[in-house]
């Protein structure tokens, strides 16, 4: 009888500028399926849908941009200032989130597909209740470099400010927290070249996990 394989689901993260979405799309260019929370977030939160109409309602045509869209920026002065204003964002975005992430799973559990579920938010901060909704995954591969690196790499290819790039990632789990729960770690300290072989050796570890 011929053996068929299941999807494989697996969770990708990583801290603000740790390259991350660059590491999603080498999985990808090697057959991976992406689920991309980043992505979802931003459809969400465009104009029309109920997570926009939330977020205005919550606080005001302030975080609404000249030409309708929402104006991150300005959310985020609000939300990374204000640990009860980053939680009220939250709970207006994570649920709608995990139901479409749930969808696209749905989708994906017809194929035999390695799929990754690319999350920033995976690992909580110490203290945070651990996020069981992705409990489901078989691995995670977390994406880690020294913060000072991630930090230049925000000011100097994203227009960070510093102490924006600083207070961001204060907010998120510490680089030890998500080294503690990685089953495969990715080291982008170095240019992307490097990553190369260090996916490929990711990817074999992926099939080693069928």
């Amino acid at each position: 009888m011929r053996y068929v394989h299941a999807m494989l689901e697996l969770g990708l993260t990583g801290g603000i500028g740790s390259g991350k979405s660059t590491v999603a799309q080498l999985l990808v260019d090697r057959g991976a399926a992406l689920i991309d929370a980043d992505l979802i977030v931003r459809e969400l939160q465009s104009p029309g849908g109920e997570v926009f109409a939330a977020m205005v309602e919550r606080w005001g045509d302030k975080i609404v941009g000249v030409d309708g869209n929402l104006n991150r920026p300005a959310v985020a002065e609000i939300v990374f200032n204000d640990p009860d204003e980053l939680t009220e964002l939250n709970n207006i975005v994570h649920p709608p989130v995990i139901t479409e992430m749930a969808r696209l799973r749905e989708e994906l559990a017809k194929t035999d597909k390695v799929v990754i579920n690319d999350i920033p938010l995976l690992v909580k901060k110490e203290g945070e209740e651990a996020n069981h909704d992705y409990d489901h995954l078989k691995g995670i591969i977390v994406v880690d470099l020294p913060t000072e690196i991630a930090v230049e790499r925000l000011v100097a290819f994203r227009g960070f400010d510093k102490a924006d790039a600083e207070a961001r990632m204060a907010n998120q789990a510490s680089r030890e927290d998500r080294l503690a729960v990685a089953d495969f770690v990715i080291d982008n300290a170095g240019l992307v070249e490097d990553l190369e072989p260090q996916i490929d050796k990711c990817w074999a570890w992926i099939a080693s996990l069928r």
